[in-house]
C-alpha cells in the first residue's frame, strides 16, 4: 500500500465506507452540473469562476471514482492521493488525466486565493474537466 494513502487512512482523511452506488451517481451528477456551469461562465466572460467550477467538476469526478472503490475523502490532497493509488497506479486511469486534475487543483487555488487566472487557462481546464468526466464515465460502466 502506498505510504501516503496509508497516512490518509490513518489520519482519517480517507475513510473506508464500502461501495455506495447512489453516492457515485450523485458525484457524477454534481460533476456534470459544475462542468455546465463552467462552460456558462466562460460564455459570460468570467474566467475566474469558470476555473473554479471546472476544478469542482474534476473534484466531484474524482470523488465518484474513489467512492466506486469504497472510499470517501475528507481532504482535497487525500482525494488526489487516493485517485493516484486506486486508479493511476493500477493502470485504470491514464497519468495524463491525473496530471490535469493536479494542475487544475493548482489553477483553482491560484484563481481563488491569488486572483491569478486567464481566459486561456479557464478554457483549457473546462476541456480537461469534460475529458475527465467522460473518462470516468467509461471506467464506471
Amino acid at each position: 500500500m502506498d505510504s501516503r494513502f496509508k497516512r490518509c487512512l490513518d489520519e482519517g482523511k480517507l475513510v473506508k465506507i464500502g461501495v455506495q452506488q447512489d453516492l457515485v451517481g450523485k458525484e457524477i451528477a454534481a460533476a456534470a452540473f459544475d462542468l455546465e456551469s463552467a462552460e456558462k461562465s466562460l460564455k459570460e466572460g468570467n474566467p475566474k469562476w469558470a476555473t473554479v467550477q471546472a476544478y469542482y467538476s474534476m473534484f466531484h469526478t474524482a470523488k465518484a471514482l474513489v467512492q466506486s472503490k469504497g472510499f470517501r475523502e475528507k481532504s482535497h490532497a487525500c482525494l488526489s492521493i487516493a485517485l493516484q493509488a486506486l486508479f493511476v497506479d493500477e493502470n485504470i486511469l491514464p497519468i495524463e488525466q491525473f496530471a490535469r486534475f493536479r494542475d487544475c487543483m493548482a489553477l483553482r487555488q491560484d484563481a481563488d486565493y491569488g486572483l491569478i487566472y486567464s481566459d486561456k487557462s479557464a478554457k483549457e481546464v473546462a476541456i480537461w474537466a469534460k475529458d475527465f468526466l467522460a473518462a470516468a464515465k467509461k471506467i464506471l460502466k
